[in-house]
């Protein structure tokens, strides 16, 4: 099904939708993970480095902080894709080559990828994002999940070169490719694809060992994760190293693999749903023993299934539309 069609899907069925309105809000993310409340320190009570796994001559992924950041050591500087959290943003320092952060991408607003941002934006670096994930950046936004609110970054910390479709740069000799994801996981995913090195980051778009997270409440549904993911597929090879927000390095096997998962996922929910089925009426009749790998919380992912059909039917759009 096409991106156009994933959008206008349920013409027909306000009524079953509508229903969907009393669930409880649980489906928001602050952030997709727990974010450790302080740095790693080593014997000497430095700041520890985290792990760093070599992808290429010039590029590695660092992991745990809390989620992997992607790094390209390029000849004016360093660049990053996502930054870690704010608690983790000097061990992510402590783990890099020796030249400072050029340039930083955010690839969506939550603060466990964003954190990193007032420390390396501070000292210099440019940060890239979505012109919506700014937008939430930008602004105190509301957490229904935990009933809190989270304050605007500081003005040095939010991205000054926006976008809102796709856009190149070069780093180096490193041809540097990114695109919007639209509503894939927020309403402000974006990819990088580092061309030459045939890397492509996709944050949480893909979730190989994690449920996949869908932020309603910003805008993310499981349609337009289907779309993005093929749309995925189509940059990547089978040498491509695809490098999601957790977990382990991808190949286009296995990401294909997710995306078919996904599809069979939102068909099956989409057709429950119209029929005005809950999340739980989902739960009780097998659905999520179709997908090909057990979920931790089968339920939390349902449940922000049809909060986000639901939300996406009614253009609703949290704090920022």
């Amino acid at each position: 099904m096409k991106t156009t069609d994933r959008r206008s899907f349920l013409q027909a069925s306000v009524g079953g939708l509508a229903g969907l309105a009393s669930l409880p809000l649980l489906g928001a993310l602050a952030g997709c993970a727990h974010v450790p409340s302080q740095q790693p320190t080593g014997s000497t009570g430095r700041t520890a480095s985290l792990p760093r796994e070599k992808l290429t001559d010039r590029m590695s992924v660092i992991s745990g902080a809390p989620g992997n950041v992607i790094v390209l050591a390029a000849s004016d500087g360093v660049v990053l894709v996502d930054g870690g959290s704010s608690t983790l943003a000097k061990a992510v320092r402590a783990s890099l080559p020796g030249a400072g952060v050029h340039t930083l991408f955010n690839t969506h607003y939550h603060p466990d990828q964003t954190g990193g941002n007032v420390l390396f934006g501070a000292a210099g670096a440019t940060i890239h994002a979505h012109v919506v994930t700014r937008e939430w950046l930008a602004t105190d936004y509301y957490v229904p999940a935990e009933d809190r609110w989270v304050k605007a970054l500081p003005t040095k910390a939010l991205p000054t070169v926006t976008f809102r479709q796709d856009g190149e740069m070069k780093a180096g000799v490193e041809r540097i490719e990114f695109g919007y994801l639209l509503e894939a996981h927020t309403r402000g995913d974006i990819y990088v694809f580092f061309r030459d090195s045939n890397v492509l980051a996709v944050g949480d778009v893909a979730s190989p060992l994690r449920d996949p997270a869908l932020d309603w409440y910003a805008g993310g549904w499981l349609g337009a994760r289907v779309d993005a993911m093929a749309e995925l597929l189509t940059l990547a090879d089978d040498q491509t190293k695809i490098v999601p927000a957790y977990g382990p390095v991808m190949t286009r096997a296995q990401l294909d693999a997710e995306h078919n998962m996904m599809l069979h996922l939102y068909d099956r929910t989409t057709q429950l749903t119209t029929q005005g089925r809950s999340a739980q009426d989902m739960l009780d009749a097998g659905v999520m023993k179709e997908a090909n790998r057990q979920f931790d919380d089968p339920y939390r992912f349902l449940h922000d299934v049809s909060k986000g059909l639901w939300a996406h039917y009614t253009n609703f759009g949290g704090n920022i539309v």
